[in-house]
């Protein structure tokens, strides 16, 4: 079970104007399931996306980026699951291009004005007819209130859909925001398989739609990890239909880039904290905060020491404050001068260590009461500068293993 994740409910999920969702059963690796996923966007929106950083990258995510680099108008996305069409050669890039052009020619719309996406088993090829067969089905279906069904038809491993709705006051004028994602394994930055997608009224002007991409990005989905994989297929996707009445979003330092971009962030890290909240197996959501670092990217990289060490996710799974295991991913983090004598380390309110050793006051039966919540926050004082960095995880437990070598069958 996902540890403390709500089930999003459709009425509470916001229709955004210029967009529209349409899903098929499309029988792509299992029948009788909602496994298509189609969303035209309304002329004249910006859209923007970030990618894994996985050489070994899929044929859609190859295909959306050369779409996106072309400059013109993207008007449609088109999202399978069931197979990630990835280790597929050229078979794979000719079924990922198959696929836009047969979406295009339902839509009345150029090839490269879509983004294709793909989710699923790796090394496997597509099969394009089941795909293509889908599409009309879905294409039919459009509809703007769609965005439960658009978060289960991207489902894989997921036990239960992810989307938030927002909405947002720039300039006296409601700016809606609605996303949906999809994870729970092979999950960690450089993106963190992950697919998101966000949509908003808003008006955005390209520029400052791709620097928004990234940072929200950076606040969310690169600061999440489950297993410490990194995926052949994370995309991640922002459209701004610009249908609100709202001011336009032409600068970060704007009243109205700040309250966006806070606005867009903040559905953006609940999306992404919902893939490590449904991690595969979880049972704890833990949070991760680095603090007295030199600079955010040495903060990171104890996060991440910590968030990836399969000792220290089994120590929370079996509720053991076996707190030297911490210590230890704390140093080899990869800081060459990092002083060990410095380190402060808590669970909740509780100081574990102190000057780089057991605090005198620590108490054994107190580490192991904040093990055995659900939700546990982990705090790393390097006492070295002034940059911090929050990262997300959960632990390991029996059933991860289980749901991964039972994934193909």
């Amino acid at each position: 079970m996902p540890v403390n994740l709500k089930l999003p409910v459709a009425a509470e999920l916001s229709a955004v104007a210029g967009l529209e969702l349409g899903i098929a059963e499309a029988g792509i690796r299992k029948a009788n399931r909602k496994d298509l996923l189609v969303m035209r966007v309304a002329a004249g929106s910006t859209v923007s996306g970030v990618f894994t950083q996985n050489r070994f990258c899929a044929a859609p995510v190859t295909v959306c980026r050369e779409n996106l680099l072309a400059k013109t108008e993207i008007r449609a996305l088109v999202i399978n699951t069931g197979n990630a069409n990835a280790g597929t050669g050229e078979t794979g890039m000719a079924n990922a291009r198959a696929t836009c052009a047969a979406l295009a020619q339902q839509l009345g719309i150029a090839p490269d004005q879509v983004l294709p996406f793909s989710t699923g088993v790796i090394m496997e090829q597509l099969p394009i007819e089941r795909l293509l067969a889908g599409l009309p089905k879905a294409v039919a279906a459009l509809r703007g209130d769609a965005w439960l069904d658009a978060a289960q038809a991207i489902m894989t491993t997921d036990t239960q859909p992810k989307a938030v709705s927002r909405q947002v006051q720039i300039g006296g004028q409601a700016v809606t925001i609605s996303g949906i994602c999809k994870g729970a394994g092979m999950i960690r930055p450089n993106m963190a398989t992950m697919l998101g997608f966000i949509a908003t009224d808003a008006r955005v002007s390209q520029h400052v739609l791709d620097a928004l991409t990234k940072r929200a990005a950076d606040a969310s989905f690169n600061s999440i990890t489950v297993d410490g994989d990194t995926s052949t297929n994370d995309s991640f996707i922002i459209m701004a239909t610009g249908q609100s009445k709202a001011p336009a979003v032409t600068g970060l330092l704007t009243p109205e880039g700040k309250a966006f971009a806070a606005a867009l962030n903040e559905v953006a890290i609940e999306l992404a904290q919902a893939i490590v909240r449904d991690g595969e197996g979880a049972t704890k959501f833990i949070t991760v905060k680095v603090e007295g670092g030199r600079d955010a990217e040495e903060c990171r990289k104890v996060g991440y020491a910590i968030g990836h060490s399969p000792l220290v996710k089994t120590a929370f799974f079996a509720s053991d404050p076996n707190l030297g295991r911490i210590l230890a991913a704390v140093g080899y983090a990869g800081i060459a001068d990092l002083d060990q004598t410095k380190i402060d380390l808590y669970l909740d309110d509780v100081l574990v260590a102190k000057d780089g050793g057991r605090d005198p006051a620590y108490k054994e039966e107190d580490g192991q009461r904040v093990m055995k919540q659900s939700e546990i926050t982990v705090r790393v004082v390097l006492n070295r500068g002034d940059a911090a960095r929050t990262l997300w995880t959960c632990d390991f437990s029996h059933e991860y293993v289980s749901i991964n070598a039972d994934y193909r069958s």
